[in-house]
């Protein structure tokens, strides 16, 4: 039986119904690519749990209470003590979202032809490493390439293969990060046993190790319910214990901060800080508030409180763990187990006769959206991919943002992509007519080919 909501709804937001014939007129001016939809021609949307859930009354009570100074506000000491508190590091530095937190940390760490080794880079991180002109490098469990495949932490990183980066690649290799949990994969989980492992090889070879933690509250309560030694520890212990086997982290506040923007970097190393500070007061703004309103950082900080609560992490992940087993018991081919933040399916499964380089992932996402109003995101070889070089995996993210949909809704979602799999032989695949150099699914535009055949190698556009 899944927990009961432990919250109230105080305010309601009605939703605008469409039919079909609208939504597929919507999808052909966005160029078939469901970021560019409107938000107000989405029925149910789970593009993404970033930044869209729903803030609690004492967030936004905090909200009311934000100091706008300029320099030292109240609000950015509240801030700072609170992610102190849960990350012990020195240095704490606000920016106005995750991926601004990484490209600070990367273009002060990274020179071209360096590498950064991570479990599975996301594609803001992947896209900011290369930016710099680095190499971002993967090295996942083997487990974590089989969807269907039953296993506790599918986000661990290979130790063996880890080691021989380091010893391969030696000073090549600048930096090395976890994510957790591991979105790329299915938003699996990382071991407490593992992070150890990566932190015992960090201190070996003399790196940093640096942890992606926009989901460190649902990493923790994985560890808590999976992992032997923590099922007497609170969440936010747990945590603790996480933050501390590391030199530092970039953290989302969208995701387990449950605010709606904002994000932080975290650092013990003096020097390093130094160097991310001058930075972030170069293109983010002054060091207390980095981008961020005092508002936010009031709303970041009660969020990182509320989000270790016990209650609210047993619905957060029995609510998507009860949405993914609709899918599953229907016979949808998702990712096993399913994740914190959303199911993941497994695009190339369940649409075999579309090959990887006319995106299995796109045709499913968009055939979703016209059937049923529900936005999800492809994470295959459109994000992925390179050329005529495909991803490791084909999945499609339906991510649940937190605090905002009922079960009911839900239930649609579901069942909407039960339907649209029934006739999964009919759907066509896509090719791109335009793309950028960088973070190319935020912005590309497709269209449906007559049959799925792939053009030779070269045809597609970069």
């Amino acid at each position: 039986m899944i927990p009961f909501e432990p919250f109230r709804m105080k305010t309601v937001e009605p939703i605008r119904i469409t039919s079909p014939e609208e939504r597929a007129q919507a999808l052909h001016e966005a160029g078939n690519n469901v970021f560019q939809l409107a938000a107000k021609d989405v029925v149910i949307d789970l593009l993404t749990d970033s930044g869209t859930g729903a803030m609690s009354s004492e967030q936004w009570a905090g909200m009311m209470r934000g100091d706008e100074s300029y320099a030292g506000s109240s609000s950015f000491h509240r801030f700072e003590r609170v992610v102190r508190d849960l990350t012990g590091y020195k240095h704490i530095l606000p920016t106005h979202q995750g991926r601004a937190a990484e490209r600070i940390l990367f273009q002060s760490l990274l020179q071209p032809g360096d590498m950064v080794v991570n479990n599975i880079h996301f594609d803001t991180t992947r896209a900011n490493v290369e930016y710099t002109g680095a190499e971002a490098r993967d090295v996942v469990i083997a487990e974590a390439r089989r969807p269907a495949l039953i296993h506790p932490f599918k986000g661990n990183m290979d130790l063996g293969a880890l080691e021989r980066v380091l010893l391969e690649e030696g000073e090549r290799v600048r930096l090395v990060m976890a994510t957790v949990t591991n979105n790329s994969g299915g938003g699996q989980p990382v071991s407490m046993e593992n992070i150890r492992g990566i932190r015992e090889l960090c201190d070996r070879h003399g790196k940093p190790f640096i942890l992606d933690a926009c989901r460190f509250a649902e990493n923790s309560w994985f560890v808590k319910q999976r992992e032997a030694g923590y099922r007497g520890l609170s969440p936010k212990a747990i945590a603790q214990e996480m933050f501390a086997l590391a030199d530092g982290c970039i953290v989302s506040a969208k995701k387990d901060g449950l605010a709606n923007i904002g994000g932080f970097l975290a650092l013990n190393d003096d020097a390093l800080a130094e160097k991310c500070r001058n930075l972030l007061i170069l293109t983010e703004g002054f060091p207390t508030y980095g981008g961020l309103a005092g508002y936010d950082m009031e709303a970041i900080a009660q969020g990182l409180e509320e989000v270790l609560s016990e209650p609210y992490l047993e619905h957060r992940i029995a609510s998507v763990e009860t949405f993914a087993r609709r899918l599953s018991d229907a016979g949808i081919p998702i990712v096993q187990p399913a994740g914190g933040h959303g199911a993941f399916i497994d695009a190339a499964a369940l649409l075999p006769h579309i090959p990887p380089l006319r995106f299995p992932g796109v045709a499913l996402v968009n055939a979703l959206y016209v059937h049923s109003g529900v936005r999800a995101s492809e994470i295959g070889s459109v994000m992925f991919g390179r050329g005529d070089q495909s991803a490791p995996l084909e999945l499609v993210r339906l991510a649940i943002p937190r605090r905002l949909y009922t079960d009911n809704q839900l239930r649609y979602a579901a069942e909407s992509v039960i339907e649209v799999a029934a006739r999964a032989e009919t759907l066509r695949g896509v090719r791109i007519t335009y793309q950028p150099r960088f973070l190319r699914h935020f912005t590309a535009r497709f269209e449906q080919v007559e049959a799925n055949a792939v053009a030779p190698a070269g045809m597609v556009p970069m």
